[in-house]
């Protein structure tokens, strides 16, 4: 008779147990626990590890800091409070949760961030490091996920009858576990789009399923739709909602027209960028008998097409915005509308939303109206056409117009009579066109004197061929004629708004609002200034003064692109509300968006409450147009991400065919793990890793926004110019890493 084995208890004791166990019980701190409910969260069964935890229970049950609701049942004494924040994960797993109820934001190491993940909306408890005394917290609940869409790389193990999805980006520390019957047939390598479906208690890694193949990582459609996955950004619409606006009947009608001022008959002509699909706004003007003018700003009615309810409406809200990409658009209203009815093309009658002012030579507001309208558009200008004007002052007399055809790109022949109609309005745009310039001017003045910012930034533009490749860098700055059409926008939102917020009793509006600047990225924008020899005065009440003087201070140098984009960085954050608490960077008490309801929802719900308010109409829901508010806001935000990540990959694709030159770039950052350069001329940014830096250990000194050696003392500080080439440019990771070859002046000396 063979003898039985016993098995030998296990006395492998379990380490950190009292923090383990606190932190069960306080992360579900509602409900109660016994031993064995622990024991399988912490996924052992001996008995040796039962007994541990029934003795902790003991232990802390003595020390009150657990108590014991039932028999052998125990719950969390909470005697810390609890917060909420959003949670900002960082590359290292650790991150920080943004919590209203801190100055500074909670630092969360990696260990206690529980299952968070970058955006998440978060629970935590918060206390004071032992050594440092600083404060830390634990996550101890995900209150809502930011996102549960992923886009990434999927990786098939097919023998293991699996996958994982390796999601894009740095902020996500762990992969996606998705079944091989998940897949939807991906093959290995290729961009897929992954919804998280459960994350088991014991699991490393999420379960999800794929959801939409976008094609092989790296070329360039599917890099494309990556980046409008990421963000939750449609690119085609619904069939139901293409059929719908292709139904919708599009005719001019005389029993519309009966019910909307006429004014087809004044002066009206469009200005816009010469690629423009889609014309949402045009300008028109009369001089007046009594010698003032009468300026239009007439704006494509989308309201009258767009009724709330549709499938169609559902649509644009759901977008809020268009999003505009390197190489392409995508609209927030089908092509039928954007670039059809709603868009006001030359010598074609149009429904649209005016706002009409009677100026003096001052550009002083005598009278104004707001209402629908019927216009029709005369003529179509390009900012460069209309830019060509005002610079050669064409337009003083019809032999003017005629002798400088070639710069307007006019197509009326040389030898057409001076009386043909259509010449003769093109001699009266012209002549428009500079009374409208000069008064821009002065409207742009008196909102420079009452404290507007004047933020200029060059705009980087990409030249395309037919495959999308990036062959050209240009920089695209405001010039007059851009500046004429930004005024008159400007004057239509601000007049809108201010006509509706003057209403008594209070109405319900839609305001864009932009608060004042946060003083800590003020000063912090001053210690960076300060480098290149600007400083700016926070002493003066006028802190807008002293911005505007250091953006003239900066025009035309190295530093330009980088101090304007920092000083942007200083700005609050303009978004859509109810609450009408004004611009600051316009200077504005009131402020909405009115003018372009083409590409913004918001804008949209501008016209429509404004109408109503016309009519007669009570004072719309708050609390349903702040939602409204909040949804558009966000949207943007989402879309303003988008627009930037596909920049930094045309950035990116363009420097791939230039690995082997050398650039000379000015320092844009600096971090604990490397420098940021932007070169000079393409502002193409990348970084170069502080490892990779050649002839020292060099550590990041954050005073000094710089990196120093450790030996040689060498610095490579914020605005220093550097000269830089292409280490590595990868498309899919959307990484630009540079190798540093020296400092600039060193490289000329020798």
């Amino acid at each position: 008779m063979t003898k039985k084995k016993h098995r030998k208890p296990s006395n492998n004791k379990i380490s950190n147990l009292t923090n383990t166990i606190l932190s069960i019980l306080k992360k579900e701190r509602n409900k109660s626990f016994n031993y064995k409910q622990i024991a399988a969260k912490l996924g052992v069964n001996d008995a040796s590890s039962r007994n541990q935890i029934i003795k902790k229970l003991a232990q802390l049950k003595a020390k009150e800091e657990i108590i014991e609701t039932d028999r052998g049942k125990f719950k969390a004494v909470v005697n810390t409070e609890y917060h909420t924040g959003i949670f900002d994960a960082a590359q290292r797993g650790n991150g920080y949760v943004i919590c209203d109820a801190f100055e500074n934001d909670i630092y969360i190491a990696s260990n206690n961030v529980n299952k968070a993940l970058n955006g998440d909306e978060v629970e935590l408890y918060v206390y004071k490091r032992r050594k440092q005394g600083k404060l830390e917290g634990e996550i101890t609940n995900i209150i809502k996920r930011a996102k549960t869409e992923y886009v990434g790389i999927i990786q098939i193990h097919e023998k293991k009858n699996f996958a994982f999805v390796v999601v894009d980006g740095n902020k996500m520390k762990t992969d996606i576990f998705v079944p091989i019957n998940k897949t939807m047939r991906a093959e290995d390598g290729d961009k897929v789009v992954v919804t998280m479906e459960d994350w088991p208690e014991k699991a490393d890694s999420p379960n999800g399923r794929v959801i939409k193949v976008l094609g092989k990582a790296g070329e360039h459609n599917t890099e494309i739709h990556s980046i409008l996955a990421e963000y939750g950004l449609p690119y085609e619409f619904p069939q139901e909602v293409e059929d719908y606006a292709n139904q919708i009947d599009l005719k001019i009608q005389p029993e519309e027209i009966a019910k909307r001022r006429d004014m087809r008959k004044d002066l009206t002509f469009t200005i816009d960028p010469r690629d423009a699909k889609d014309f949402d706004d045009a300008l028109s003007f009369t001089v007046l008998d009594n010698g003032l003018y009468e300026i239009g700003i007439h704006i494509a009615d989308v309201s009258h097409y767009l009724k709330e309810g549709t499938v169609l409406d559902d649509e644009a809200y759901e977008r809020a915005t268009s999003v505009y990409l390197v190489d392409r658009v995508v609209p927030m209203l089908p092509e039928i509308l954007s670039n059809g009815a709603c868009s006001l093309r030359p010598h074609e009658e149009k429904y649209t939303f005016s706002a009409v002012f009677k100026l003096n030579d001052k550009a002083e507001i005598k009278d104004q109206w707001f209402g629908r309208t019927v216009t029709y558009s005369d003529t179509r200008f390009a900012y460069e056409e209309a830019q060509a004007i005002i610079e050669n002052n064409i337009g003083l007399s019809p032999e003017d117009v005629l002798n400088n055809t070639n710069k307007i790109d006019t197509t009326i022949p040389a030898e057409v009579s001076l009386t043909d109609k259509e010449y003769q309005t093109s001699v009266e745009v012209a002549q428009a066109t500079l009374k409208l310039d000069e008064l821009a001017k002065k409207m742009r003045a008196k909102r420079m004197r009452e404290g507007a910012i004047s933020f200029d930034k060059v705009e980087v533009k990409f030249s395309l061929d037919d495959k999308a490749n990036p062959i050209g860098v240009h920089f695209k700055t405001s010039k007059d004629a851009n500046k004429l059409i930004e005024e008159f926008m400007l004057l239509a939102n601000k007049k809108v708004s201010e006509f509706v917020s003057k209403m008594k009793p209070a109405r319900t509006f839609v305001y864009r609002v932009h608060d004042q600047p946060d003083e800590s990225k003020l000063a912090s924008l001053q210690g960076v200034v300060a480098r290149f020899g600007h400083k700016l005065n926070f002493n003066s009440d006028n802190v807008a003064a002293s911005l505007n003087q250091l953006l003239i201070d900066v025009k035309g140098k190295k530093e330009q692109n980088l101090v304007d984009t920092l000083a942007i960085r200083t700005m609050s954050k303009a978004e859509y509300t109810t609450k009408n608490i004004g611009h600051y960077g316009l200077s504005f008490g009131d402020y909405s968006h009115f003018t372009s309801p083409i590409r913004r929802y918001p804008d949209v719900m501008a016209h429509r409450l404004l109408q109503r308010y016309l009519d007669g109409g009570k004072s719309a829901n708050v609390e349903e147009y702040e939602e409204k508010c909040q949804h558009s806001s966000n949207r943007e935000n989402l879309a303003t991400k988008a627009e930037r990540d596909s920049i930094k990959y045309m950035q990116i694709k363009f420097m791939q065919d230039h690995q082997d030159e050398e650039f000379v770039g000015v320092i844009s950052g600096a971090t604990d793990w490397g420098i940021y350069v932007e070169i000079i001329s393409n502002k193409c940014e990348g970084m170069v890793r502080i490892k990779d830096i050649k002839g020292d250990y060099f550590d990041f000194d954050q005073e000094q926004y710089a990196v120093i050696g450790r030996d040689t003392k060498v610095m490579y500080q914020l605005g220093d110019e550097v000269i830089v080439k292409v280490k590595q440019a990868d498309l899919v990771k959307r990484h630009l890493d540079f190798e540093l070859i020296g400092k600039h002046e060193e490289k000329t000396e020798s």
